[in-house]
């Protein structure tokens, strides 16, 4: 839970930089810039001669869909959206986890799916606004995708991470930027986003930077890294404390505004979630554990 927290601290502050500093910049390139910049954080860790070819795959694929499919929706979708109706959209992924999770495990577990609700509601009421729909529903099947994807994406990793326990995360994950990098490489060259690299401003070069390395690079690893230490409840309740988190550093660090009220109701919500998640994972953890791996093997 503590790396979850962490990420979801880092990437609170993602939202401000970006909509602030790298406006108007081809939005695959953006995902590209990211990707690119976090592959090679995990490079030397690489044990690629413990793996086989199909694990390997697996991998890549894992990362493809999570990072690279998933920036690339949700990147473009600011194409059709507003920024607050991009933040907005995404807090459906929660209950993605929750249900892509019980597919695998082949149970519906009505607690947890309260749970991700419950975080939904407390997400809605931060971030809800009068929606004009006009021209939006493309940008919502955008998020929606993007959603998937990362949800999808955290689960199965969650399942390859506790069938192959010999494994160590960082001796795998550059293979997961691997696969995000080859997708966005080819959305980018669709895009023909590349100019934009002569183009830069210093400023951008350290947002890009920052997004890459801290944000994408060691956000991302920590986690999946969280995610496979705590149980579905509560990872699918971190997918939304990243918005009370990121409104909070808009207040302070952006000047931005917003309803407090909504504010606390809201954060209030998602932490009730959390704790309620921690409580019932003491009592069902075991019994999930060994469902789990009986259904990965």
């Amino acid at each position: 839970m503590v790396y979850l927290l962490i990420v979801s601290l880092i990437w609170s502050v993602s939202f401000g930089l970006i909509k602030h500093n790298l406006e108007g910049i081809d939005s695959n390139f953006i995902a590209w810039t990211r990707m690119f910049l976090a592959f090679p954080l995990f490079l030397p860790f690489l044990r690629h001669k413990m793996l086989t070819p199909m694990l390997s795959l697996r991998l890549i694929g894992i990362g493809a869909v999570q990072f690279g499919l998933m920036y690339s929706a949700y990147l473009y979708a600011f194409r059709f959206l507003e920024a607050y109706q991009v933040a907005l959209f995404t807090i459906f992924t929660p209950i993605y986890v929750t249900l892509i999770n019980d597919i695998y495990s082949r149970r519906l577990q009505v607690f947890y799916l309260g749970l991700a609700l419950l975080a939904v509601i407390g997400a809605g009421l931060i971030q809800y606004q009068n929606i004009s729909y006009q021209g939006v529903l493309m940008g919502f099947f955008l998020m929606q995708a993007s959603n998937v994807c990362f949800a999808f994406g955290q689960i199965e990793y969650r399942r390859v991470r506790r069938q192959y326990k010999t494994l160590r995360d960082r001796e795998i994950y550059a293979l997961l930027y691997l696969g995000a990098v080859i997708v966005t490489s080819i959305s980018t060259t669709a895009t023909q986003g590349w100019h934009n690299i002569m183009d830069l401003t210093w400023i951008q070069v350290l947002v890009l930077l920052y997004l890459g390395f801290l944000a994408s690079g060691l956000g991302f690893f920590l986690w999946n890294k969280g995610a496979l230490e705590t149980n579905p409840g509560t990872l699918a309740v971190f997918n939304n404390i990243k918005i009370p988190l990121a409104v909070l550093v808009s207040l302070v660090v952006f000047g931005e505004k917003a309803d407090l009220s909504r504010l606390l109701a809201g954060g209030g919500l998602m932490i009730l979630a959390v704790v309620l998640a921690e409580r019932q994972s003491r009592k069902k953890e075991p019994e999930l554990r060994l469902k789990e791996e009986q259904n990965s093997s």
